[in-house]
């Protein structure tokens, strides 16, 4: 597969897969005769993965990690799970901080709906309150 069908698969561009390659979030991928990448389904698969924990918000860093482990072959298995785990972590942590602005854009939301009917926004909630120059 070239890296323009794969770019329209995954719907990234091809400065961000080469990128991808070059610092080694992906490994290297094979070319053609006259030098053209040929993306097999294991590098796509490799692909997936960097889109998907860049996607969740895993650094960059903490990926060619992951990759440079796996190529070291299995006695990095431990590593490999701890660095994971650390990612997991990671996206815990910004979920629940996504969580958290949820919540509060959820209480004003209900505050204007419930004023857009009485006509007068009055904050219910004690924690709120001091939001209300920022309304």
């Amino acid at each position: 597969m070239t890296i323009k069908d794969v770019c329209k698969k995954y719907d990234i561009t091809p400065d961000t897969l080469r990128y991808y390659e070059r610092v080694g979030v992906i490994p290297e991928v094979n070319r053609t005769a006259g030098g053209i990448r040929d993306y097999t389904d294991d590098d796509l698969k490799w692909v997936q993965n960097a889109i998907c924990l860049r996607d969740a918000g895993v650094p960059i860093e903490m990926l060619i990690e992951y990759v440079r482990l796996f190529q070291s072959g299995d006695e990095t298995l431990e590593a490999r799970c701890d660095l994971l785990k650390e990612a997991r972590e990671e996206i815990l942590a910004a979920r629940a901080k996504y969580d958290e602005a949820l919540n509060k854009l959820d209480y004003k939301i209900s505050m204007y709906e419930k004023a857009i009917v009485r006509g007068e926004l009055i904050w219910e909630e004690e924690c709120c309150k001091k939001d209300k120059k920022h309304g």
